[in-house]
């Protein structure tokens, strides 16, 4: 028997535009629900079933784009293609929802164990269940059925990543942080380029290990690209001064563009090359131009220092 669902209006996550919007529940009656749905998928996401380990499929979204999947029965987006992984259950698996807003979660108990069910929250459709055995970064893994899901029409372009050493990666950080909305997606500092691994704070600061504070910047190349990223490096250190910026002196504040494509590495020596011919600067430009390596995330306090210490970004 079929739950009763109260009307009621909740925030929801829109993947296609990457706004909140307030959307009302959807509440329809058990012969409504027979009437657009598969009989299966009514079985599943109705009637809390589960289909038959690796019976179903799941389509993928088209080579480098992103997609998300949806609920089969109202189409609020759910999980995002990049968090799928193979967990070698039979059912499609993910390390994260798109939000925690579009689920969520009830205790179940019905096979005389404990575990946790994953709904719809916009129309309380049975999903799967989450357990705590997956992959980083959230060590979750959300076990969904998959006729209770489809594959959204709207994709979106990879996201990319691009890191930059300028200095000590408080302001760094603080700079590519204003384009947040813009383009950036996410942010952190940490340490890159060196040979001594999982290096602390205090580590990098003996100058033994190698590696330079960095900043890795995750963003979406539709919205802006990487030379608009190399503009903000060059815009906010002096790439001329060796091993320093300011009153900060070491190994570890060099100036230093870690590429992660063939792609960046030909942009970032054009824009150096360019930058140099400009006559911004008297003296040569001795940024390093590598191939990215293993980065290590810095300690806590150090993500989004400036922000949380009411510190502005340097020009």
């Amino acid at each position: 028997m079929m739950e009763p669902c109260r009307k009621e209006s909740i925030d929801i996550f829109d993947f296609s535009t990457g706004r909140i919007e307030k959307v009302e529940k959807i509440c329809r009656s058990e012969e409504e629900w027979r009437a657009m749905l598969t009989p299966e998928q009514f079985e599943v996401t109705r009637l809390k079933g589960t289909e038959r380990p690796f019976s179903g499929t799941c389509s993928m979204p088209a080579e480098g784009q992103v997609g998300v999947y949806q609920c089969v029965c109202c189409g609020t987006d759910l999980f995002k293609s990049i968090t799928k992984f193979d967990s070698g259950t039979g059912w499609p698996s993910f390390w994260d929802p798109v939000s925690e807003l579009n689920v969520r979660f009830e205790p179940d108990e019905s096979l005389g164990r404990y575990r946790t069910e994953v709904l719809c929250a916009r129309c309380d459709a049975h999903l799967g269940h989450v357990f705590d055995d997956g992959p980083p970064p959230t060590g979750k893994r959300f076990c969904i059925n998959s006729v209770a899901i489809k594959l959204g029409e709207h994709q979106k372009q990879a996201s990319q990543k691009a890191t930059f050493a300028g200095g000590c990666f408080w302001g760094v950080e603080a700079a590519f942080r204003e384009l947040l909305g813009k383009g950036v997606i996410s942010t952190r500092a940490g340490y890159t380029g060196g040979h001594t691994q999982k290096p602390t704070y205090e580590d990098v600061c003996t100058h033994t290990t190698g590696h330079a504070e960095a900043v890795e910047v995750e963003y979406d190349p539709s919205k802006i690209n990487y030379r608009q990223l190399l503009e903000v490096f060059w815009r906010i250190h002096d790439p001329t001064t060796p091993n320093r910026q300011g009153p900060d002196v070491g190994s570890q504040y060099r100036s230093v563009i870690f590429y992660h494509s063939p792609e960046q590495q030909s942009e970032a020596i054009e824009s150096k090359a360019n930058l140099g011919k400009s006559g911004r600067f008297s003296d040569p430009i001795v940024t390093e131009i590598v191939s990215a390596g293993v980065f290590y995330q810095a300690e806590d306090y150090h993500q989004q220092y400036s922000e949380k210490h009411g510190k502005s970004s340097r020009r």
